[in-house]
């Protein structure tokens, strides 16, 4: 599974860094929606990253967003399993709108960086920024 997050975003980054330190089994790799893979699987699958505001998972044919991926992802990794049960209680379209609420503040709320992370060493390998997407 892949997910596509802001790159300028410490939010996203954040998570990204959440999850990194939970994902014992490797299930994600990661590419910003800036990356070359962010852009040529978000055009395959019609997504705007002119203003992204949503992360988005990639199973395989399979695209997650907003509430829907975070829950997913959260859900996917070692030791809070059970706390998503909550989530999914929840209507979607209010865990959207929250959802989009905190994206569209994010910067003013979190800030921005001015350039994409750049994975250390030891996580390289687990980022497809570099990479060309290629379709299933």
């Amino acid at each position: 599974m892949v997910i596509l997050f802001d790159g300028v975003c410490n939010l996203c980054n954040a998570f990204v860094q959440f999850i990194l330190e939970r994902d014992k089994n490797k299930t994600f790799q990661f590419a910003s929606l800036q990356s070359n893979y962010g852009k040529e699987l978000s055009a395959h699958y019609n997504l705007s990253i002119i203003k992204p505001e949503t992360i988005v998972l990639y199973e395989g044919v399979k695209i997650l967003t907003q509430s829907d991926a975070v829950i997913k992802i959260v859900s996917s990794l070692n030791g809070i399993r059970k706390n998503t049960i909550v989530l999914k209680l929840v209507p979607r379209f209010i865990r959207n709108w929250f959802y989009r609420l905190v994206a569209k503040n994010r910067y003013d709320i979190f800030g921005k960086k001015d350039h994409c992370m750049i994975p250390t060493e030891d996580i390289k390998d687990r980022f497809l920024d570099n990479v060309r997407f290629i379709p299933n």
